[in-house]
């Protein structure tokens, strides 16, 4: 398989010590719980579909918390009501399977219009994916701590999503493979954290334009479905009107959360 020119190879999974930090995502659960009343300031929107895909080993369990604020924000969040992420659903070709574009495929026909797709870890580069392969559907794409460029092994979970996908990297088809690191056509952010044990953050950004954003934050990979400052300027993001997408920039307080 011939690498894509963006492809890394001298980065390495994050430290054992960064993945013994992640244990912090219970105290980021109980900081969202705390700070539940004071992200009800946070901008609501006009209540168009939201899909929000689980990382790897997950289900839509580990996307309650999620889904509960962006629905207590005015919108239509649904799970993608597939079991646990095994990567079974991942495709070689278009890296999300049938079962995945056809869930997009059944909340758009429902709301008669655009879904904004959220996507965490392995699940933020199915939202990338499906964005590409329907971009009459989706309304933009959130990604959080999703490795879709430099190097996809820089993480501590690809060998386990070879054993239980039922195939490795090198099985994808290369022009996948190429066209990953491309931003969607749609508008895109990602998220990411340089404190993430489970993924290398130099994985997770995204060519930056008027109409693709990287937002740092200061949390685990475990956490970022539930950490106050991704759901602050999740808000933010999706609270914007359609077609009027906007890069997102922190204002007074905000700059000492956001880098």
């Amino acid at each position: 398989m011939t690498l894509p020119t963006s492809f890394n190879s001298h980065l390495h999974r994050p430290s054992l010590f960064k993945m013994a930090l992640e244990v912090r995502t219970f105290f980021e659960a109980g900081s969202f719980a705390l700070s539940y009343p004071w992200l009800q300031a946070a901008p609501k929107g006009d209540g168009h579909p939201v899909l929000v895909l689980p990382g790897f080993l997950a289900s839509d369990f580990s996307t309650k918390l999620l889904r509960t604020f962006l629905n207590s924000r005015n919108y239509k969040a649904y799970g993608w009501s597939l079991g646990r992420n095994m990567g079974r659903h991942s495709d070689p070709l278009t890296a999300c399977g049938p079962a995945i574009i056809r869930r997009l495929q059944d909340i758009h026909q429902w709301h008669a219009e655009k879904v904004t797709v959220i996507g965490w870890s392995l699940g933020g580069i199915y939202a990338r994916e499906l964005a590409r392969v329907h971009p009459e559907m989706v309304r933009q794409v959130v990604s959080m701590g999703s490795p879709f460029c430099n190097n996809q092994r820089a993480n501590h979970a690809t060998k386990i999503f070879e054993k239980t996908s039922g195939y490795k990297l090198s099985d994808m088809c290369p022009k996948l493979i190429k066209n990953m690191p491309t931003p969607p056509p749609v508008p895109s952010t990602s998220f990411y954290s340089k404190s993430d044990g489970i993924t290398a953050w130099q994985c997770c950004l995204e060519q930056e334009s008027k109409f693709t954003q990287n937002i740092e934050v200061v949390c685990s990979h475990m956490g970022y479905g539930h950490h106050p400052a991704v759901m602050w300027a999740l808000a933010d993001r999706l609270a914007q009107k359609d077609g009027e997408w906007q890069l997102f920039n922190p204002k007074f307080i905000e700059k000492l959360i956001y880098k």
